[in-house]
């Protein structure tokens, strides 16, 4: 026995070999992306909508819009062996990355860098009031890291260390968040060119929910309405609801769309009413996704065990890393649910989707406004023609930054 606790610098893995992690860096990077106009148009229904104050408030995130563009600030984390290879995850937040440099880089310096299984084990049973939250996405993009330190260390990309790829390409579906949903004459126009560029489907954003009543209700039918006759009859539509309706919203929104055929609506309730997502599933004719808000296997098995989706939409660098999202989709391919990764980070994403069936994961989400502040300082950003997704096949998972588009950079919370 010892007579003192264990600190987590003790309990590390320590190892002499070229894989051994040196250090853990977090780079900060600022920049700004050219925009015609204001990037966020519209925004989305907000599960916090239901208090006037904050429904009618303006909203945006990621940055701060000015008169030549939207600004950024982000952040990287760097993962170096003794060898210099280095593996990088990100964009994360200021937040994020202030927990990878206080609470996890004590547990992967000096750690085996290729031992990933190991580390995410480390991590998450260190981080005991970690399970969900930011946390949680500090772990994931810590683990992003790792595997693109692995795809560097074995020079392959991601994907073939995975077992892929089962497709050459992966077919994109356009993510319209932030897109104006308000005129219906844009709607109409933007749905058109975005069809014609090749996406095999689209999704929109609904910017009303319950406590807009029936003038909302209207205008989110008439959103779908006026989306069914731009792009016709046999091309797929999904609508996002954000979290922000309840059962009874859903299912009468549900009955006056469903003549328009949508291919699925999202996360219509908050993730932990997992009992409402069942009793809406076995109710509606149109299918259900979920799960963009939830985290771990673990939190995954209870949609499963529940019946309460017909698409599950972990997203990496939130539910637990790459790592984690291998290990739900594992579990769905045995209910026969899909799994389509919510779209935060394109690189990992098409990595992911590349090594799955195409049955199981058919298509991957295109954020399109988020794609573009996310992929900023990427020198190889993962951009749709005509409408796939096809890999650069460079070793990792594709995370070289271009710093001349940066106006601002430094090594930060060291």
């Amino acid at each position: 026995m010892t007579d003192h606790a264990v600190t987590p610098d003790e309990a590390r893995i320590d190892t002499d070999t070229d894989t051994a992690i040196a250090s853990v860096r977090i780079l900060s990077l600022a920049g700004t992306l050219p925009t015609e106009g204001d990037l966020w148009e519209d925004w989305l229904v907000r599960p916090a909508h239901i208090y006037p104050e904050i429904r009618d408030a303006h909203y945006a995130e990621g940055g701060e819009q000015g008169p030549d563009g939207f600004a950024v600030q982000t952040y990287f984390v760097e993962i170096t062996t003794r060898s210099g290879l280095v593996g990088r995850g990100g964009p994360i937040t200021a937040g994020i990355a202030q927990i990878i440099a206080s609470d996890l880089r004590p547990l992967l310096v000096g750690a085996d860098g290729i031992a990933g299984e190991k580390l995410w084990d480390v991590m998450h049973r260190t981080q005991v009031h970690g399970r969900q939250g930011q946390t949680m996405l500090a772990i994931s993009a810590v683990d992003a890291a790792l595997w693109d330190l692995r795809g560097k260390w074995m020079d392959q990309p991601v994907y073939r260390l995975l077992g892929g790829p089962t497709r050459p390409s992966i077919p994109a579906y356009a993510s319209m968040l932030g897109f104006s949903v308000s005129d219906p004459d844009l709607v109409a126009a933007r749905a058109t060119a975005y069809r014609d560029a090749g996406y095999v489907a689209q999704k929109w954003f609904f910017a009303n929910g319950p406590s807009s009543g029936y003038e909302g209700m209207r205008a989110n039918v008439q959103l779908v309405r006026t989306l069914r006759e731009a792009v016709g009859p046999d091309y797929d539509l999904m609508f996002d609801c954000w979290q922000s309706f309840d059962p009874t919203y859903t299912a009468e929104l549900a009955r006056r769309i469903a003549p328009y055929q949508p291919r699925w609506l999202e996360e219509p309730l908050m993730p932990d009413r997992i009992d409402g997502y069942a009793r809406l599933r076995d109710r509606l004719d149109i299918p259900i996704a979920g799960g963009e808000h939830e985290y771990t296997r673990w939190g995954f098995q209870r949609f499963l065990d529940a019946g309460a989706v017909d698409v599950l939409q972990p997203d990496i660098y939130w539910c637990g890393g790459l790592s984690e999202t291998l290990k739900i989709a594992a579990a769905a391919s045995a209910h026969d649910v899909m799994v389509i990764p919510h779209g935060h980070s394109a690189a990992a994403t098409l990595h992911f989707s590349l090594a799955q069936s195409p049955s199981s994961t058919p298509m991957q989400e295109d954020l399109i406004k988020w794609n573009a502040v996310h992929q900023l300082f990427l020198r190889n950003p993962v951009t749709p023609v005509r409408g796939l997704l096809t890999p650069n096949d460079e070793p990792g998972i594709g995370m070289e930054l271009d710093l001349s588009r940066a106006t601002a950079q430094a090594y930060v919370m060291e």
